[in-house]
């Protein structure tokens, strides 16, 4: 495929589609068989801030879906908060396509939302790969620190409370340059975007955090079902899903694998760009023909 004739900018890849329950946003780029990107939550989070700057890597080998689950970026407001209300939307976008099955890539959230629609329906997804989100950590004391941050921008959104929360996103802080600061605080500083982020994490959430834990037994139930050929990656320094975490689904899922990123925390397809992406495109197209 040839790059340079592709307009792969975020207005270039820009489509929309109605379903059910509303318009869904989303990035398209490629030809072939289709993968789905799903994002994490946070502030400014969308497909593009998450999945922007590895689109063109995925789009020369699939048709690459990279969706804003509702509730964030340009996507309706759904009634239920979006953890609950993913794996509906999700599916409802691949009706919408035509697209009976696909790879799904899943990033935090979208992580947790892309194993839930793999144990739901296992007939729709292909292959499943994960970024953190999935799992139960065993022994790191919950909320995380990245957790933590995030509560306190959503209670405070100032532009220092977010850099706090961004600096726990990641390893190496000197990624978190001014633009790239910038760029997050001008999508996270809208009433659109902190009603939607307020929908998910709250004091209150916090405080319920450890009774959660103590009775996850849907959890380990759900990453049992998962019938799709699985990577979990994770970054050994993530400060928001710990590594620990990883325990159970490579436990439960029949067939997973893990890959960690030494040096690296949440944001591993932003940190480790070039090492994620070849390790997901190694394992999305391993035995495709």
């Amino acid at each position: 495929m040839d790059h340079d004739v592709l307009d792969l900018t975020e207005p270039g890849t820009s489509r929309s589609v109605e379903t059910p329950d509303g318009e869904l946003h989303y990035h398209e780029a490629g030809d072939g068989p289709p993968l789905l990107l799903l994002h994490g939550s946070g502030p400014g989070v969308s497909a593009w801030a998450n999945f922007g700057a590895t689109l063109p890597s995925f789009a020369g080998h699939f048709r690459t879906l990279a969706l804003d689950l509702p509730g964030f970026g340009r996507s309706y407001e759904p009634e239920a908060p979006a953890p609950m209300h993913g794996p509906t939307a999700v599916a409802a976008f691949l009706d919408a396509l035509g697209i009976d099955r696909a790879p799904i890539v899943g990033n935090s959230l979208g992580g947790n939302i892309a194993a839930r629609v793999a144990a739901n329906d296992p007939s729709r997804v292909v292959r499943l790969v994960t970024m953190g989100g999935v799992g139960v950590p065993i022994f790191s004391p919950l909320p995380s620190e990245g957790i933590s941050r995030l509560v306190d921008f959503v209670e405070d959104p100032t532009r220092g409370r977010l850099v706090e929360w961004m600096r726990t996103m990641v390893y190496d802080p000197a990624m978190l340059t001014d633009d790239f600061v910038e760029q997050r605080w001008q999508t996270a500083n809208t009433p659109e975007a902190l009603d939607g982020i307020r929908r998910i994490y709250s004091r209150e959430m916090l405080g319920g955090l450890r009774d959660m834990m103590l009775d996850n037994t849907e959890t380990f139930a759900l990453l049992r079902r998962i019938q799709a050929p699985t990577l979990v990656t994770w970054g050994r320094d993530d400060r928001v899903t710990p590594l620990d975490g990883f325990l159970a689904p490579m436990r439960l899922i029949r067939n997973a694998e893990l890959h960690v990123f030494p040096d690296c925390g949440h944001w591993a397809m932003l940190e480790r760009k070039d090492d994620w992406e070849r390790v997901v495109l190694s394992f999305l197209t391993r035995d495709r023909d």
